[in-house]
């Protein structure tokens, strides 16, 4: 066997040990829990946790519904395919706008103009008022610091928040998942997946994303060093640069906060080798909500974040 055929059987391997890991933690968790829901955005990491239940699952259905917290700032593209995706396999979608809870005074703008942060108490709520006890979320540790320290089966106290003293021990792939009640607990089945998994997955699955994470003509203006969509949630401000690139989104949210990155890369096997050939997360690369501080994500964990 040569050394580019060994190394093309490792990655498969390593590639089946992960989605193996990922069906065992969506079947534990139908075992464990009973009113588990998946956060589902419509975003890759989301829609690469999506097709996992389905193959824990296969014959039959997902038995969870969905959960998106919409900050009302989402990518057209996005957003048009999450419903299509929710259509396909016939599948229950809570939606959990922010806009609500802002036209009853229950949240305020930020001057910023930034939703991010205002995703934590709909989710909370949200949760609180089905009852979940599991929510299945798609972050990685390889994204961010706070979540490279996350556990597997993560505990949030009554309040939804995460306390690190709280977390349990996860020896050879024991998972514990006894909770109080009003406690519940965040599961993340990509625990151990890097974005290039991610990305060499989804071509080996052949999973169908949305348009915007390749590359396509688009016109954007720069803010604090990215490259950011016009859009409801403001801008171009005077003086800030207005270009029509062709670019790509590493990661999709909330439209104020999400940059753009220049790419040509228009095929999954051209974003592998982008992918391959970054030295920034994806996250550290285009999430202006995570500059806010050095510990904008670990504060916002605290809070009930995902």
């Amino acid at each position: 066997m040569t050394t580019a055929q060994t190394t093309t059987e490792a990655a498969r391997d390593h590639l089946a040990a992960l989605e193996s890991e990922a069906v065992h933690i969506f079947r534990e968790v139908a075992g464990e829990f009973d009113r588990p829901v998946i956060l589902f955005s419509g975003g890759k990491d989301s829609t690469l946790l999506l097709h996992l239940a389905i193959k824990a699952f296969w014959p039959a259905p997902v038995p969870f519904p969905l959960l998106h917290v919409d900050t009302g700032h989402n990518f057209d593209e996005v957003l048009r395919f999450r419903d299509r995706v929710v259509s396909r396999y016939g599948l229950r979608l809570i939606v959990a706008k922010v806009q609500d809870w802002i036209d009853d005074g229950r949240l305020q703008e930020r001057p910023d103009g930034t939703r991010n942060p205002l995703q934590t108490q709909p989710l909370l709520d949200t949760i609180a008022e089905h009852r979940f006890d599991a929510v299945f979320g798609g972050a990685r540790r390889d994204e961010e610091r706070s979540r490279a320290k996350e556990r597997i089966f993560s505990l949030r106290n009554t309040f939804g928040q995460w306390e690190p003293r709280r977390q349990r021990p996860e020896l050879w792939n024991l998972y514990n998942g006894r909770h109080r009640p009003g406690e519940h607990v965040r599961v993340f089945p990509l625990s151990n997946w890097t974005e290039a998994d991610v990305w060499n997955y989804i071509a080996r699955e052949g999973i169908e994303l949305p348009s915007i994470y390749y590359a396509h003509k688009r016109t954007v203006f720069r803010r604090d060093g990215m490259w950011l969509t016009p859009g409801p949630w403001g801008g171009p401000r005077e003086g800030e640069e207005v270009r029509e690139l062709m670019v790509r989104y590493r990661t999709v949210g909330d439209g104020s906060c999400t940059g753009a990155v220049e790419s040509n890369a228009t095929t999954v096997e051209e974003i592998i080798a982008e992918v391959q050939a970054s030295r920034l997360t994806e996250r550290g690369a285009t999430r202006a909500d995570d500059r806010l501080s050095e510990a904008a994500m670990e504060d916002r964990k605290r809070e009930g974040y995902f």
